[in-house]
């Protein structure tokens, strides 16, 4: 699992802004990439996660799951997860609720970046969540022509 960061656990949120949220996260996983390769590690063997909450601004996080296909096509080879369950940018979106209370913007997003490419999330709700990607995947085997 190769998840994109700034900064160590301590200091991630004071880092500064990027101004180019995308291309930060794709330079850092070719940066990754390369040296799990150089380690031994086999491309069929790397999961990238674009890191959603860690040293990422709001915008930034939102961004991130808007234009994921971005980075999907970028790096075609690769299973993209994100993880946003519960995140604080989703309490924050619904006007401040707690952890708790962020069900329904957690399955929000959670469909919007498997509509953009991801092959794996990771969610807190595990059955809300498989039922809403049971329909999720339903619709887009329709778009993508499937039976």
């Amino acid at each position: 699992m190769l998840m994109h960061s700034r900064g160590t656990f301590e200091t991630m949120h004071k880092q500064p802004p990027v101004d180019d949220i995308l291309n930060e996260v794709s330079n850092d996983f070719r940066r990754a990439i390369s040296i799990a390769r150089s380690s031994g590690v086999k491309d069929d063997q790397i999961v990238l996660d674009i890191g959603i909450g860690f040293s990422k601004t709001f915008e930034q996080n939102l961004e991130l799951l808007a234009k994921l296909d971005k980075l999907v096509e970028e790096f075609p080879k690769f299973s993209m997860l994100v993880g946003t369950s519960r995140k604080s940018f989703i309490g924050k979106l619904l006007g401040g609720v707690p952890a708790e209370e962020r069900l329904s913007g957690s399955l929000a997003t959670a469909v919007i970046a498997v509509w953009n490419g991801a092959k794996i999330i990771r969610v807190h709700d595990v059955r809300p969540t498989v039922e809403v990607m049971k329909v999720t995947d339903n619709i887009r085997s329709l778009e993508r022509g499937e039976d």
